[in-house]
């Protein structure tokens, strides 16, 4: 059964792991979706993260992912329910592949998902891209004008590098305001290998880009925590398990050694490989919510085991491939 913790910093109150649906609408019909939002929430799960483009990779109305939330919430009380969901990034069913981290694209994206959930306040937005070039204050100073219009209650960043957090946050107690409240990086146990992580999307991997920020207290929500079933395929098949494309977002000869570890571990406790792969994140010494994917009912219910799983330093170093 899933806990509840408070995002540092805020009043949401949040599930131990966070759900995250882009697959919702689309691979996972209604139906589907609805039994899984309702065995999340019934293993203690209230925090769904979306995004305004998830879906629009297939013919049809667009935000797919958030409409089917928005379906979902619709037959149920919200009161509860933590809905996260990002905007700001490329507008595939445009065509528009231009960077929009904008004021002017934050608003029409948010209103967009907004209308897509079918409800009339976001309790985290995040940004879903960076555009490196733009300065900070104007982006910041959008978010807080949706904030005190009451669209959105925080907000926080993904794929943005830590300095540019950094300089956002600043920016924002500058003039007396709460900036990012959060990140939501690329990581899970298995090390990418930057080149063909970075030619999918997959980009600011979390080890070597997030620990100091970490440390000084931002909570890190990651998305691909489960590192897309990489470990799990590799103990049931081997190489080959693995499709093509998750095997060249993970080539690094470090997983050999990850691999092993997680192994050992699960066998000692008594768990799945699943499991070890999520609890490396649940029992990160600094507030670590992990995203995970299921299409499947089942997959929510192994999932949720994870938070029961307790690992020592010793053993989160040693998943890591230490000593």
């Amino acid at each position: 059964m899933l806990s509840k913790v408070t995002i540092a910093g805020t009043d949401l109150s949040v599930s131990q792991l966070c759900y995250g649906t882009n697959m919702l609408g689309t691979a996972v019909d209604q139906d589907r979706a609805n039994a899984i939002l309702d065995t999340f929430v019934q293993h203690g799960g209230n925090f769904v993260d979306s995004a305004r483009m998830y879906g629009d990779w297939v013919p049809g109305p667009a935000g797919a992912s958030e409409r089917a939330i928005g379906a979902w919430l619709r037959t149920r009380s919200r009161e509860g329910i933590v809905v996260a969901t990002k905007g700001a990034a490329m507008d595939m069913r445009a065509g528009d592949w231009r960077n929009r981290v904008t004021p002017a694209d934050i608003e029409k994206d948010l209103g967009e998902s907004l209308e897509h959930l079918g409800i009339k306040t976001i309790d985290l937005y995040w940004l879903h891209a960076d555009n490196p070039e733009a300065p900070v204050e104007p982006l910041i100073d959008a978010l807080l004008q949706h904030q005190a219009a009451g669209r959105i209650r925080y907000f926080g960043a993904s794929n943005w590098s830590a300095d540019r957090i950094r300089a956002a946050n600043a920016y924002a107690a500058s003039i007396g305001k709460q900036g990012f409240v959060a990140a939501q990086p690329f990581w899970g146990l298995a090390l990418p290998d930057k080149a063909g992580a970075d030619a999918q999307g997959y980009q600011l991997h979390y080890e070597g880009n997030y620990e100091t920020l970490h440390a000084e207290g931002l909570p890190i929500i990651p998305y691909a925590g489960q590192s897309g079933g990489y470990f799990t395929k590799l103990d049931q098949g081997g190489e080959d398990a693995l499709g093509d494309q998750l095997k060249a977002r993970y080539a690094n000869p470090g997983n050999a050694r990850r691999l092993a570890a997680v192994q050992a571990l699960a066998k000692a406790k008594g768990v799945s490989i699943n499991e070890i792969v999520l609890a490396y994140l649940v029992n990160q010494p600094n507030q670590t919510i992990p995203i995970i994917g299921a299409s499947r009912p089942e997959q929510i219910e192994e999932s949720v085991k994870a938070v029961d799983v307790k690992l020592t330093a010793a053993e989160l170093a040693q998943l890591r491939g230490e000593g």
